[in-house]
């Protein structure tokens, strides 16, 4: 079970709602990832398609706790006025994401890389408003760590930059990230979120000892969205598992199987 604020999953795998081709299509997805939870951009929820349907006339509330982001923010301001929008629309409906946000302050439109600076000063924010605060950042392990004194229940290094398909860029530094924010908190969780293209990218950041990943186009722009639902399901599991059995150490040269010695 993965604990994350006052929030408790099976799960370990959170899934986007934005880019499928119909909302049929990502109803579907959502449901063969396996995921309890599914972020929406509060930018987004108002939007209606051209039959006047709207995205969370796709969504079982009543499924899936609802983490709103605010996905094209560029400022702590905006930022924080989108999160309080966010949990003004899921306090009406009566949905348990009310209380939380996935943090998002980008700094330029072409890497929507984190700005460190307006995202630390948002976070700081937020939480003295009583959010929960799941935050993306980038894999800086001193940006990591302020970000979690700043009082955040997950920080959320980037795997690579959004929507990029690149998955695992900088071992090392999420390594870091790792070590930095589970010292003397094992149990703090730390979620991969953004860059992952396939499944292997997802088991990746599992064997490593990530508590989950968080993830969007790698799903909804596969030429089969619903069968990399699948997969991305299956590797969650299967990083996690490895994880936990630990994998044996390498080595330079060859070990035997079996041992070499006569009968």
């Amino acid at each position: 079970m993965l604990k994350i604020g006052t929030h408790t999953f099976s799960s370990r795998m959170f899934v986007g709602t934005g880019k499928y081709s119909t909302y049929e299509l990502m109803q579907n997805a959502l449901l063969i990832s396996g995921a309890e939870c599914i972020t929406v951009a509060v930018r987004r929820e108002r939007l209606f398609d051209s039959a006047g349907r709207r995205l969370l006339d796709f969504i079982d509330v009543g499924r899936y706790t609802i983490l709103p982001n605010t996905a094209g923010c560029f400022s702590a301001e905006d930022a924080v006025r989108v999160a309080q929008l966010g949990r003004e629309i899921l306090s009406q409906m009566g949905n348990a994401g009310a209380g939380w946000v996935k943090l998002e302050c980008l700094g330029d439109t072409k890497t929507l890389l984190p700005d460190p600076i307006a995202t630390v000063r948002a976070t700081e924010i937020l939480v003295k408003d009583g959010f929960e605060v799941l935050v993306y950042t980038s894999d800086d392990p001193i940006i990591a760590k302020r970000l979690k004194d700043c009082g955040a229940v997950a920080v959320m290094p980037a795997g690579s930059p959004i929507g990029s398909g690149q998955g695992i860029l900088n071992q090392n530094a999420l390594r870091i990230c790792l070590e930095y924010l589970k010292e003397g908190d094992p149990d703090y969780p730390v979620i991969v979120d953004a860059g992952v293209g396939t499944a292997s990218d997802v088991s990746l950041a599992m064997e490593l000892g990530f508590d989950g990943v968080l993830l969007n186009t790698a799903i909804a722009g596969a030429k089969d969205p619903i069968k990399m639902a699948e997969a991305m399901k299956k590797s969650c599991e299967a990083g996690r598992l490895a994880y936990e059995a630990g994998r044996i150490p390498k080595k330079l040269y060859a070990a035997a199987s079996s041992p070499i010695r006569d009968f």
